[in-house]
């Protein structure tokens, strides 16, 4: 368990350093005063999605084995499939 608590704190610092999510980051602080409101809140927007899609795939990987990845990829698309069927219907 300290282990996998561990881990999960690796993955995340990992995300908040990686070097496109520091860029973003410099890029919107360097540009900030030159960004009309709608500029800004698109680049914010970018930045957050960025970081918490990469904080979530990499703390997906550090939780789960690759067969449970995959396992759970597959019931996703069999959810998906299923809701389709059913809208379709």
């Amino acid at each position: 368990m300290i282990a996998t608590l561990i881990a999960l704190q690796d993955a995340t610092k990992e995300a908040v350093m990686d070097e496109t999510t520091t860029s973003l980051a410099y890029d919107l602080w360097e540009n900030k005063d030159s960004m009309d409101k709608k500029e800004f809140a698109h680049a914010m927007f970018s930045y957050s999605a960025h970081l918490t899609a990469l904080t979530a795939t990499l703390v997906l990987n550090a939780a789960l084995t690759k067969s449970q990845i995959d396992e759970m990829i597959d019931t996703m698309k069999e959810m998906d499939s299923m809701g389709k069927d059913t809208t379709s219907e």
